[in-house]
């Protein structure tokens, strides 16, 4: 596996490869402009990206093990971000995780951060730190 780094324009640029395959960054959010937007950033930082609208796509996909990184929303219909992050934990998924939130509190933030999340951002967050965070998630992939 090779994560390849560059920067341009101020903008983090990873590209994760394996064998044949190049592995994706999902977005899980059930607001769709949320999810537009983040497709475009990712898309801009020449990453592949899949969103979903629901923690229950994302399982229902089939598409996991393609998946690098994930940024979640914690709170959404249905099962929550902390809620997938528990089931991904539980069935042995190493995924590493960002969460992004505009209803989150201290509490919230520690229960991701001890369970293993790589980060935790109010809403609206700043578009360079999420790709750090994002950065860093694929970096944790490699090691």
């Amino acid at each position: 596996m090779t994560i390849v780094f560059f920067a341009r324009q101020d903008i983090l640029i990873a590209v994760m490869t394996t064998a044949s395959k190049t592995k994706s960054v999902a977005v899980v959010d059930d607001d769709e402009l949320v999810r537009i937007a983040l497709q475009r950033l990712l898309k801009a930082a020449v990453l592949g990206v899949a969103s979903f609208a629901s923690a229950e796509d994302l399982l229902r996909s089939g598409q996991l093990p393609e998946i690098a990184c994930l940024i979640v929303d914690i709170r959404m219909p249905g099962m929550s971000g902390l809620d997938l992050q528990a089931q991904l934990k539980s069935e042995g998924h190493a995924i590493p995780i960002v969460f992004i939130t505009a209803h989150g509190d201290e509490k919230m933030r520690l229960q991701a951060m001890r369970a293993g999340a790589v980060g935790f951002l109010a809403k609206p967050f700043d578009s360079g730190i999420l790709l750090e965070r994002v950065r860093a998630a694929l970096e944790t992939m490699n090691s």
